[in-house]
């Protein structure tokens, strides 16, 4: 029998005997593509042992067409993963005892959470391992008898047990939490924004009053006018920024892309691990921030592995930038921020946020100009080449961003309408950096190997170095292979010990308890819809893989390599319940990113 290929682009192309075959009516065999909505039926036996056994000749793929009831992913309206009620929850005055002395009363009258130890552990779900991480690494886990792995650190009587000497060694390694005077601060709207508010007024151009922000007439405390008298110094004769920058070198860095949602701070750890030189969180709104909203407060902590670390945000007005650049160089350990130009979201633009800036050139202007004054760090800006795919525009704004201030300028080469179904212009945005020389510039877009990011390199010579994101996501370890110059064929159970690393990541940083489990699995699901999408290397006929390359169905090595190439939901499920347990009755997840962007 012959084998027919699919003659469209984008296929990537699999060893036959890796492939799944069908036989059509003809009775030739044919490749079948593996759609969107490609599913992966699998055995529900369990075995007891990491790996989960499948039977290979139980594997179904669907041949969907990719335009026919494609799902996507859902921004908005999204059901919570998992709800706990109140009245199954230890109340916090009884969750981290370690004896009597520290038993405090509650103080609430009408609390709804359980008081007594022996009754909350009495219907306190099953453990779900011996072996807790936290307890082992800190030697307290602050979750104490919530804790979902706690039968070794709580005793009978419900007392969380203590090892004084890890403790002792333990420093905390997550810098950035808001701390609740700031919070009440910012919720009555005490905190003192007047510095950044009269620097916006003395930038407003669209009233005509223009003030120069490198001029020696402003100070950065107050922006008024001063006059020297007396001798003449180094001062008059040199002119000087307000603030003394902190610099950064930027050339042949490797950049973390930042990713909503699935850009948290345990993934940005694994990246860190494997060779990113620059993270950045998550995209961080300008109003939530200014609201004390810890969910968004949440997304500029800093783990102390990242050495080059800073915060990305998002507004549509100069007054909300401004403050924000201020509140975070004053309560934050940032070593730059970054203004979203490129955020395609509906949600965002509808708003004049995101890429919607690019055609709001006054309050851009004035947005940059305030952040770059007011911050002794850098401010930095990453945008994509216009809001339409036919009339790319960043050529035009780049230089004004750097005269405005920009310490760095990341351009992502698509546009806001083409989000990801085109590939990134490279060619445009190496023009792009020639506009601008010598200020920085990064390019970002389909880098998936070290190939690529040869070959990308070459396209733009002018560049300081590159971003990368969906490439991180589907593989994290392409930093090291581009550091080393190779192609790695991971092994199936080295990315699965990937996956536990993360969890455990997960655990430190949401916790250990029943709500910190699931918020571990949510953002791990997150992360598994586009980690199935590494072919591995030795599957592949014509390596390395592109990321623009969809495969067809196909079975992996072992049973392991087959179940991770699923794009099944269920799927990914199965992975998480490895290391995290079943889930709770009522467990919904959605992902996000549904629509994989090949």
């Amino acid at each position: 029998m012959t084998t027919i290929y699919n003659s469209n682009a984008g296929i990537c192309y699999i060893k036959q005997e890796f492939i799944i075959q069908r036989p059509n009516k003809t009775g030739e065999t044919k490749i079948e593509n593996q759609s969107a909505t490609g599913k992966r039926k699998f055995d529900d036996n369990e075995v007891d042992c990491d790996i989960k056994k499948i039977k290979s000749d139980e594997i179904n793929s669907t041949n969907t067409h990719p335009d026919k009831d494609k799902k996507r992913g859902q921004n908005k309206a999204r059901p919570k993963t998992f709800q706990d009620e109140k009245e199954s929850k230890p109340c916090p005055s009884i969750i981290n005892i370690s004896c009597d002395e520290e038993a405090k009363p509650c103080q609430y009258k009408n609390c709804k959470y359980i008081h007594s130890y022996l009754d909350y552990l009495k219907m306190k779900r099953e453990d779900i391992g011996r072996e807790c991480h936290i307890f082992n690494l800190r030697g307290r886990c602050r979750r104490g008898i919530a804790c979902r792995f706690g039968s070794s650190h709580i005793t009978a009587d419900g007392y969380n047990i203590v090892n004084k000497e890890k403790e002792k060694l333990w420093l905390e390694d997550t810098r950035n939490t808001m701390q609740t005077t700031l919070q009440i601060q910012l919720q009555k709207k005490k905190y003192d924004f007047s510095t950044a508010e009269k620097l916006v007024k003395s930038l407003d151009i669209r009233k005509g009053k223009k003030i120069e922000c490198d001029t020696e007439k402003q100070n950065a405390s107050d922006f008024n006018e001063k006059k020297s008298t007396g001798v003449v110094t180094d001062e008059d004769v040199i002119k000087t920024l307000p603030i003394e920058k902190k610099a950064i070198d930027w050339e042949n860095k490797l950049y973390l892309s930042p990713l909503t949602t699935v850009g948290n701070l345990p993934f940005r750890r694994i990246c860190k691990f494997y060779g990113a030189d620059i993270t950045c969180g998550e995209m961080a709104l300008c109003e939530s921030l200014l609201k004390g909203a810890k969910q968004e407060w949440a997304l500029v902590k800093r783990h102390e592995s990242e050495d080059l670390f800073g915060a990305q945000i998002c507004g549509n007005n100069p007054f909300a930038i401004t403050k924000v650049a201020q509140l975070l160089q004053e309560n934050a350990e940032l070593d730059f921020i970054d203004l979203n130009l490129g955020c395609p979201i509906d949600l965002i633009y509808k708003k004049g946020g995101g890429s919607g800036m690019m055609h709001r050139l006054p309050a851009l202007e004035t947005s940059v100009r305030g952040a770059s004054t007011i911050l002794n760090i850098p401010f930095t800006v990453k945008m994509r080449t216009g809001v339409y795919q036919d009339k790319k525009i960043a050529h035009t704004i780049m230089p004004k961003v750097k005269e405005w201030g920009a310490s760095l300028i990341t351009l992502h080469g698509r546009s806001k309408e083409a989000r990801y179904s085109k590939l990134a212009d490279w060619e445009y945005i190496e023009t792009c950096a020639k506009t601008v020389h010598p200020l920085p510039v990064y390019g970002n877009g389909d880098i998936l190997c070290y190939e690529d990011y040869v070959f990308r390199r070459e396209l733009a010579p002018s560049l300081q170095g590159v971003m990368i994101g969906r490439g991180a996501l589907i593989k994290p370890w392409i930093f090291s292979e581009i550091k080393e110059q190779k192609i790695w064929d991971i092994s199936a159970n080295e990315r699965f010990d990937i996956i536990k690393k993360f969890t455990n990541y997960g655990l430190e940083h949401w916790g250990s308890d029943t709500q910190g489990v699931e918020n571990t699995r949510r953002f791990l699901l997150e992360w598994l819809s586009f980690l199935y999408r590494y072919v591995p290397v030795g599957l592949l006929e014509r390596p390395p893989q592109k990321i623009n390359e969809r495969p067809p169905s196909y079975f992996g090595r072992n049973d392991l390599e087959t179940m991770m190439a699923s794009g099944n939901c269920s799927d990914w499920i199965k992975i998480s319940e490895m290391l995290l347990g079943p889930v709770p009755d009522g467990f919904i997840f959605l992902p996000k990113h549904r629509a994989n962007s090949y």
